[in-house]
C-alpha cells in the first residue's frame, strides 16, 4: 500500500471490496489520533479507551460504505469515536473525562503536575465542552470539523470553546494556578 494513497481512495477500496490492506493503512494512519482523543475523554481508563478505539475502527469498517468523502476521513473517524464514547458514557455514568498521560521524555515532576492540573481542569467542563476543547486543542481540528464530529452548528462550537476557556481561566485564577510553558519555567529557574 502506497503511503501517498489518499484516504478517500483507501475508504473507497474498503467500501467496494473490503480491501484489508487498505483498511490496515487507514488504521495505521488514524489509530494514534483516535486513541489519544479517546484517552483524553476517559478518566484514567486507558484500557477502556483502547477498547473504544478498536470498536471505532470495527464500526468504521462495517459502515465504510456510508463515508461520502464530504469531510476528511479523520473527521469521520473522530465522529464515530465520539459516538462510541457517548454510548459508553450512557451505559456507565461513572466515567469522567481526563487529559492524556504525558509522553516519555518529559520532566517527571512537571509531567505529574501537568497531568494533575489537566485532570482538574477537564473535570470542570461538561462532556460536550471537554470534547470540543480536546478536538480543538489536542487534535487540532477546525471548528467546522468539530461541528461535524459532535453534530452541532459551528457557532455553537465557537461559543462552547469560548465559554470553556473563560471557565478554565476563572478556575485557574480562583485556585491560584498559573500555566507555564517549558520556556517560561526555565526562565523562572534561571532567574532564581
Amino acid at each position: 500500500m502506497n503511503d501517498r494513497t489518499p484516504d478517500q481512495e483507501l475508504a473507497r477500496r474498503v467500501a467496494v471490496s473490503q480491501d484489508a490492506a487498505a483498511f490496515a493503512e487507514i488504521v495505521r494512519r488514524h489509530e494514534g489520533p483516535i486513541r489519544a482523543f479517546l484517552r483524553r475523554l476517559m478518566t484514567g481508563d486507558n484500557a477502556a479507551a483502547d477498547d473504544l478505539a478498536q470498536e471505532t475502527f470495527l464500526a468504521a469498517y462495517q459502515k465504510m460504505y456510508t463515508f461520502k468523502g464530504n469531510a476528511k476521513l479523520g473527521t469521520w473517524l473522530h465522529t464515530i469515536a465520539y459516538r462510541q464514547f457517548i454510548g459508553l458514557k450512557r451505559k456507565h455514568t461513572w466515567l469522567q473525562v481526563m487529559a492524556e498521560v504525558p509522553e516519555d521524555g518529559q520532566d517527571g515532576g512537571q509531567a505529574v503536575q501537568a497531568e494533575i492540573l489537566a485532570r482538574q481542569l477537564m473535570s470542570q467542563l461538561n462532556e460536550e465542552d471537554r470534547a470540543c476543547m480536546t478536538l480543538s486543542y489536542a487534535v487540532g481540528m477546525s471548528h467546522a470539523d468539530i461541528s461535524a464530529v459532535v453534530g452541532q452548528p459551528v457557532g455553537s462550537i465557537k461559543a462552547r470553546i469560548h465559554r470553556a476557556k473563560i471557565k478554565l481561566h476563572k478556575w485557574l485564577e480562583n485556585h491560584d494556578h498559573t500555566l507555564q510553558t517549558p520556556a517560561s519555567a526555565q526562565e523562572t529557574q534561571h532567574a532564581g
